[in-house]
Formats: C-alpha cells, structure tokens, sequence
C-alpha cells in the first residue's frame, strides 16, 4: 500500500489488517449525519466533510492512522421537518459507536477517533467517551467535530450574526471538498440575525444561558443558519486545513504519549 494515500480499513484484506494493529495504531472513524442542507447541499453534507478531513488527516500521517468505517447517520431530529432527514437517536447511535469500538478493540486497536463533521452527534460521542472509561480502561477513545476546530478562522471569514448551519462555513468546506455537489445558483441566505428569531428560538442561540434544543424548521424557514452566498472555495480550504493540522498535531503527540 502507498502510505502517501489514507490507509482505509475498508479496502484492506483481513491479513492487511492484522498487520495494521501495530503500523497503524490509531483507526480514524468519520462520522456525519443524514440531513437536509438547504436547497442547495446533500443530504450528505456532513460525512461528506468529516470524511474529506479523516482522509487528509490519514494522508498526512503516512500510515500512523487507517481509516475505519464510517457512521454516516447520526442524531438529527431537529432537522426532521425537512424531506430526506434520517435520523437515529442518541441511544442507537452510542450503541453502534460502542460496537464498532468493540469490534476494532477485539482485533487489537487500543487508540480510536470519531471525527463529526455534525454537531448534533457531540452529545453521544461525550457520553460514550465517558463510558469507555470503565468499560474498557486500557482503550483511548478521542473525537472531535471539524468547524469548531477552526474557529479562528470561521470568525475572520465575516460570517452573519446568526450563522452555522448550511451556512457560510459548512457551505464554504463543500466548495472546497466537493464543489460539484453544490448547486450554487440555489444558494440562498437562511436566518442570518436574532432579529429574525422568536423568543424562544432567540433564547436558543445565547452562549451564555443553559441549552435549549429547538427544531429548525423554528430556527429557520428554509433550514439554514446564515448566507451561504458569501461561502468561497478559499475560506473553506482554509477552514478544512486548519482542522487538519490540528488534529495530525493531536495525534503525533497522542502517538507519543
């Protein structure tokens, strides 16, 4: 295999994979979600971005990470007023990121990261984390999702009041990632400031207060948090290599710890 390339699990025979648990001790799991995106995006969207930086990030670690499958459903039932959402709830998706770590755990891999590019998954992926703790104390099990990685970067990008979802950033990481799968001439600005919010919704969106989870289709008419018109192929390589360098620091320092 070239080491130039992201190792994935996936396209290795299982000899290949046995040699894997000791070349490439850390299995990177790209993890998204099955939701709408605007009039504009896939469904996709999100695995599609967790997907685009786990393979960057297996590439630029030169064979110290392989790619592991993905979970390309994750926990949406805020978007389910909109045509084509799936969804699992929190509990099957702690299970299943439980067995796919069971699985690889049985084979030999002791070092494991959930990269999400959905952070409606963050909630589950803490709490499996949690529980790995006691379950399986001699397993390291990290995650993290991919925008806020580089929040820096999203800030300098001059993005609306309200953005987020399907907004500037998300869309700007598409243009990069996978620009044929945008239909620019269908962008068009969502919720982009708490003037256009109700109360509650506005309630919803303050950093300082205690959560509050709402439905999108409260959030948003047409399902998206700012203007992904002002989205460019630039901001979101930008966006996307930040992430990576970020996550391949983590991991050389994790492989040396």
């Amino acid at each position: 295999m070239n080491a130039a390339q992201p190792l994935r699990l996936a396209e290795m025979t299982t000899e290949e994979a046995a040699t894997a648990v000791t070349a490439s001790p850390v299995v990177i799991i790209p993890a998204g979600a099955f939701e709408q995106h605007g009039p504009a995006m896939p469904l996709a969207t999100d695995t599609i971005r967790a997907e685009g930086v786990a393979e960057r990030v297996a590439a630029a670690l030169a064979g110290g990470a392989v790619i592991g499958p993905p979970l390309p459903v994750g926990v949406s039932p805020h978007h389910l007023a909109f045509a084509g959402t799936v969804t699992l709830t929190t509990t099957t998706l702690a299970a299943v990121v439980r067995e796919y770590v069971e699985s690889l755990y049985r084979h030999g891999w002791r070092k494991i990261l959930v990269i999400t590019g959905h952070g409606g998954n963050n909630a589950t992926l803490s709490t499996v984390a949690q529980d790995l703790l006691t379950t399986h104390p001699d397993l390291q099990f990290a995650w993290t999702p991919v925008t806020s990685l580089a929040a820096d970067v999203v800030s300098g990008m001059g993005v609306s009041e309200v953005h987020g979802h399907s907004g500037e950033a998300e869309t700007a990481q598409m243009l990069h990632l996978a620009p044929g799968l945008v239909h620019t001439d269908r962008l068009t600005a969502g919720t982009t400031s708490t003037a256009q919010l109700d109360p509650l919704s506005r309630l919803s969106r303050h950093g300082t207060h205690p959560a509050l989870a709402v439905r999108y289709d409260r959030l948003s008419p047409n399902g998206i948090l700012g203007d992904p018109r002002r989205a460019t192929t630039e901001d979101g390589q930008a966006v996307v290599d930040a992430a990576v360098v970020r996550v391949v620091a983590f991991v050389k320092e994790w492989l040396d710890a």
